[in-house]
C-alpha cells in the first residue's frame, strides 16, 4: 500500500498533468476530486494540491505505477479533446514512472480503437504484464 506522501504526490502529478498551460476544466476537477477521495485526500488537501504542488516521489511498487498511468490516460480522455502535446506528455510521464515504453506505445495506439478512448483496466494490465515478464 502506498503512503501519504506517495498519495499526495500522485495527486500533485495528475493536477499537473490536467492543468498543463490552463487551469483545470470543471470536470477534470471533479475526476480528480473522486480520485482524491479514493486515496483517502481530505478536500482541503485535494484543493491546496492545486496551488502548492508536492515534489514527484517515484512509486516502488509496478502495479501502482501501472494504476497511476492508467488514472492519467482516464484523466487526458475525460474531456474527449487530447492533443497531440498531451500524448507527449503522457508518454514521458510513463517513461517518467519506469514503465516500458513498448508498453506505453501500445496503450496510446490501442485507445483510438476503444469507445472514449478509455483502455479498459484488463486489457492494460495484460499489456503491462505481457512486458514486464
Amino acid at each position: 500500500m502506498i503512503n501519504r506522501v506517495e498519495k499526495l504526490s500522485l495527486l500533485s502529478e495528475m493536477i499537473s498533468f490536467a492543468k498543463g498551460e490552463d487551469n483545470l476544466k470543471q470536470i477534470e476537477y471533479n475526476f480528480l476530486l473522486g480520485v482524491a477521495k479514493q486515496l483517502e485526500i481530505s478536500r482541503e488537501d485535494f484543493d491546496y494540491l492545486i496551488e502548492h504542488p508536492v515534489t514527484y516521489t517515484h512509486l516502488k511498487s509496478h502495479s501502482e505505477r501501472i494504476v497511476q498511468f492508467h488514472r492519467l490516460v482516464l484523466l487526458m480522455n475525460i474531456d474527449n479533446e487530447n492533443t497531440p502535446k498531451e500524448v507527449i506528455k503522457l508518454y514521458n510521464f510513463g517513461l517518467r514512472m519506469g514503465l516500458s515504453h513498448e508498453s506505453i506505445t501500445k496503450v496510446l495506439y490501442l485507445m483510438e480503437s476503444f469507445p472514449n478512448k478509455i483502455v479498459p483496466p484488463d486489457v492494460l494490465i495484460d499489456i503491462f504484464k505481457t512486458q514486464y515478464n
